[in-house]
């Protein structure tokens, strides 16, 4: 098992990156701000134009630390790592069963099962928090709505009808999304779900943590030996790690959305803080992104209770037990994945 995920933000435009002995050195302007030492890394995220020295990505390399290059705005480019480790007999089985639909099927379901389960939450603890503030009415239907295509997933095994379920059970819950908004309404509201580019400050705080979410997925499975390219729910398609996308589901709404949620309500994110692009694409500006990769690290740091491994873990922890039991469930370890469901 990993420790907690410790990944280095890079977020200042032309800093540069190099390696300073046994030390990541950060220089800006010309100065050097910050050294981290190497060991203590788990992987580098840089944000637009930052340059990093080849002689420090050998040395990541050679010390199991992932580079990943994102954007201005968060969208993933290229990633760079050292040789992948793992055993080779888990990939043959994991790429066994992503050629089977009925193999893909069962895990597929386990994933929406999750997804499903802790989206229901989100929405149970508005109902406990905030009744009064919200339409409990449209809130207590599409609770129901949920509830019966969770339960319309125990005996579905068809891939396709498994997506068709989770696609109206998306559709529902982003229906009400705009309830969950406490404060600054006037900014900060909901129509629906848009990206590639977003198209409001709600959208493109989704988005952006849901891209933080998938690089900690995509750590996680490399981690245990399995590939993140082969997916079972989402499926092959060139350049895009499926079954990082499949094991972040569980934690999309009880994480990620709660987390942007936060900021809102919470008032930490303000309208100031997004800008439009002429093509209509809405941009974070450079503090409202430190502020959201701040919240995002110090959330992971906080305790929830495992149902699976009955003990409490760390939030940043979960990606890497739930790669875990995937690996251990595809070695035959386990009867099933568990999936996670936030208590």
């Amino acid at each position: 098992m990993k420790k907690l995920l410790n990944t280095l933000y890079v977020t200042t435009e032309n800093a540069y990156l190099f390696k300073d002995g046994e030390t990541v050195a950060v220089k800006i302007d010309g100065q050097v701000r910050l050294r981290l030492p190497i060991h203590t890394l788990d992987s580098i995220v840089c944000f637009g134009p930052v340059t990093v020295s080849p002689f420090l990505m050998w040395h990541c390399a050679e010390n199991d630390v992932t580079l990943s290059f994102l954007s201005t705005h968060g969208r993933f480019l290229a990633r760079a790592q050292g040789p992948v480790s793992g055993n080779v007999l888990l990939r043959r089985e994991q790429f066994r069963r992503a050629d089977s639909n009925e193999a893909s099927a069962e895990i597929a379901r386990a994933f929406l099962v999750g997804k499903l389960a802790n989206t229901l939450v989100v929405i149970n603890r508005l109902l406990r928090d905030h009744r009064e503030k919200v339409n409990s009415g449209a809130l207590e239907t599409v609770q129901g709505e949920l509830k019966r295509e969770l339960i319309s997933l125990q005996n579905e095994n068809d891939l396709d009808k498994l997506r068709g379920i989770e696609g109206r059970a998306a559709n529902r819950y982003f229906s009400v999304f705009d309830h969950f908004i406490l404060a600054d309404k006037e900014n900060f509201n909901f129509k629906n779900r848009n990206r590639r580019p977003p198209l409001d400050p709600v959208n493109c705080l989704l988005s952006f943590i849901y891209t933080l979410l998938y690089h900690d997925a995509r750590s996680a499975l490399e981690s245990v030996g399995l590939d993140p390219a082969v997916g079972f729910l989402h499926r092959d398609r060139p350049g895009r790690m499926s079954l990082a996308l499949d094991l972040m589901e569980e934690l999309r709404p009880v994480f990620a959305d709660r987390l942007a949620l936060s900021l809102i309500n919470l008032g930490q994110v303000k309208k100031n803080g997004f800008t439009k692009t002429e093509s209509g694409a809405v941009v974070m500006t450079d503090e409202t992104r430190k502020t959201v990769l701040t919240a995002y690290q110090e959330r992971k740091r906080d305790e929830v209770f495992h149902p699976f491994m009955q003990e409490k873990i760390a939030i940043g922890l979960i990606l890497f037990s739930q790669a875990r039991l995937l690996a251990r469930y595809l070695r035959g370890d386990l009867d099933g994945y568990p999936p996670f469901v936030w208590r």
